[in-house]
């Protein structure tokens, strides 16, 4: 475990693209031999706005990432924070509490204040705004979203008390995980509700993109799907009633445009009603 944690500590970026583009190329296979829905429409077309933005996360990230690691090292070097008030743990319990901790700040919360904070559901739009959910929307976030998300890290980093080694792993898992709930792919509604109970699954977050209200403000969670379950947000809803997009944002050929999309945290669109 040592030595896996150290190997995050100091992972090359060129590993950490891998992940992303390998967990992307996988899932996008994966969706053509079990689809869950057969959509009418052209993926790669559609593809190039998600694939944008996932670009625009990256560089984002990784032009503030020396702002995660000189925090890491002073929550370290002062040992601030909730992991280092604790009484020694054994390391995997540290490791798995730590990334339980840091979906919660990373995912859970900032999610959790889109949607419920008006300018910042806005900018939350574009993501939802995707009629056709597969594992290239996991990322399509607009830029403003990306620096939103990366303060709450932040956040968490602090509050946590988080060693690099523990976001670095924390935000690999988060890729995977994110692009795998998204995925339009069919697991079995057995498998699927087994694996609801820890962790999110497929189906489980696809109702968060169930474009009406109350679905659309449930299932916030990323990784784990405990946080949902305890704070009482968590919602199911059958995968064949799943209707993909918002209803104040019902272009479709819009929504797929760029130029659009970049402007839409800007619009004058009220947030959906029951």
């Amino acid at each position: 475990m040592e030595t896996f944690l150290n190997y995050f500590e100091t992972i090359p970026s060129s590993h950490r693209s891998l992940i992303l583009v390998g967990g992307l190329t996988f899932f996008w296979v994966l969706e053509g031999a079990v689809p869950l829905f057969k959509f009418n429409y052209k993926k790669w077309q559609h593809a190039i706005p998600n694939i944008f933005f996932t670009i625009t996360t990256i560089i984002i990230n990784f032009a503030l990432a020396f702002l995660l690691l000189q925090s890491a090292d002073w929550v370290m070097a002062t040992q601030f924070g909730i992991l280092n008030w604790l009484p020694q743990l054994p390391l995997w319990l540290y490791v798995l509490f730590g990334i339980f901790l840091m979906d919660f700040f990373g995912a859970y919360l900032p999610h959790f204040v889109e949607h419920k904070v008006k300018p910042l559901w806005m900018v939350h739009l574009v993501h939802h705004s995707d009629h056709h959910v597969d594992t290239t929307t996991a990322n399509r976030h607009h830029p403003l979203e990306s620096v939103i998300r990366f303060v709450f890290t932040l956040l968490g980093v602090v509050v946590i008390g988080a060693p690099m080694g523990i976001v670095l792993l924390y935000q690999s898992l988060s890729v995977v995980a994110t692009q795998f709930t998204h995925a339009n792919i069919k697991l079995p509604k057995k498998v699927d509700a087994f694996l609801s109970y820890v962790l999110v699954s497929p189906d489980m977050h696809k109702v968060h993109h169930h474009y009406k209200l109350p679905y659309t403000d449930s299932n916030y969670g990323n990784i784990f799907s405990v946080w949902d379950r305890l704070l009482g947000t968590y919602m199911e809803l059958d995968r064949e009633h799943l209707m993909y997009g918002v209803d104040v944002f019902p272009d479709e050929k819009e929504n797929g445009q760029i130029k659009s999309l970049l402007k839409q945290p800007f619009q004058k669109y009220k947030k959906p009603t029951v």
